[in-house]
């Protein structure tokens, strides 16, 4: 699809990164977290007045459906529970996906955690909303060059345009897809909350939140300890990650937030990267919009696409409008 295409041409132009992220935070920490929460409401507000709690569970409820069936595949060969993916609209089942043969042991542990966590986490959400439950939409967690994977991966410059990845291939593979979704997830949660009115449901929130933050520093973690090794397009793992970390940056915004695993210089000497925050050690969130422009791998507002060809379920659907304006 010419979408496609106009993705990849865009992600593939924003490989160089800028470096020293927590110096430019740090000198800039006032006013970006007085503009990141501005955006934040004046986006909602815009969007429409009247979301529920309920909507916003039922979008992290698409998000947790996506990341379950991604880790369900690669332990256990097979999507989630038939059981597991019900509730309003007709669910899909989740197809493409491939059980890694990993190598090393104690990553394949942390895999079968993390898969079960997610698991926990769709059954957990879908209980919360009892008959208000969306069903699993169509995911897309396929292997073919025309895959999201593949679309992503060509499109941070990982592999050429074309070419296929599969992140069941390897344990490094598997480490990248997870790498993928789990800051995305953070992020999400990050935002979502803020827009959360039910104590309980806050609450909840918070903990799931905390849950994809162990997760995502995991995956972090164990790419760091691969990290000085050759990487598929940089010269280091690290630096590949930074690839995809400008990827995601090119579509959810003019703003660099999201961090890759590169070294950080300072007075001191290097140091690593596997917290994500700013100079006040605060991670940072994604607006609903935002993640849907990242898992929908469109920088335009668009209902679908990516990781959902068919969109996700229920009242959030559109990605925010990212693309820069033209002159008519």
């Amino acid at each position: 699809m010419n979408t496609d295409l106009d993705m990849i041409d865009t992600l593939a132009a924003h490989g160089e990164r800028r470096r020293d992220r927590r110096a430019f935070f740090k000198a800039a920490v006032g006013a970006a977290a007085v503009g990141a929460g501005a955006f934040l409401v004046s986006q909602q507000a815009q969007a429409q007045t009247t979301l529920t709690d309920a909507d916003i569970l039922n979008f992290a409820l698409n998000l947790e459906y996506l990341e379950a069936n991604f880790y369900y595949y690669a332990v256990y060969g097979t999507g989630i529970p038939a059981t597991s993916i019900t509730g309003v609209g007709t669910p899909v089942v989740a197809t493409g996906g491939q059980k890694v043969a990993f190598q090393d042991s104690l990553l394949a542990e942390m895999a079968r955690e993390i898969a079960e966590d997610e698991l926990a986490h769709v059954n957990f959400l879908r209980s919360a909303l009892g008959s208000a439950a969306v069903a699993q939409p169509a995911i897309d967690i396929g292997v073919s060059a025309t895959s999201a994977f593949s679309t992503a991966a060509q499109a941070a410059t990982l592999i050429p345009a074309g070419a296929t990845f599969n992140p069941y291939s390897s344990d490094l593979a598997f480490l990248y897809g997870a790498f993928l979704f789990e800051d995305v997830g953070v992020t999400a949660y990050k935002g979502a909350s803020a827009l959360i009115t039910n104590k309980t449901y806050l609450d909840a929130a918070a903990g799931i939140l905390a849950a994809e933050a162990y997760h995502a520093s995991m995956i972090r973690t164990t790419i760091d300890q691969l990290g000085g090794n050759p990487g598929l397009k940089a010269s280091t793992i690290r630096g590949d990650t930074e690839l995809v970390s400008a990827a995601r940056d090119s579509l959810d915004g003019t703003t660099d937030l999201d961090q890759g695993l590169a070294y950080v210089s300072s007075g001191a000497g290097d140091t690593s990267n596997i917290v994500p925050t700013d100079g006040n050690g605060i991670a940072f969130g994604r607006t609903t919009g935002q993640v849907l422009n990242i898992v929908y791998l469109n920088k335009a507002q668009v209902t679908a696409g990516g990781f959902f060809p068919a969109g996700v379920n229920g009242t959030i659907r559109s990605s925010a409008n990212n693309a820069p304006a033209t002159n008519g």
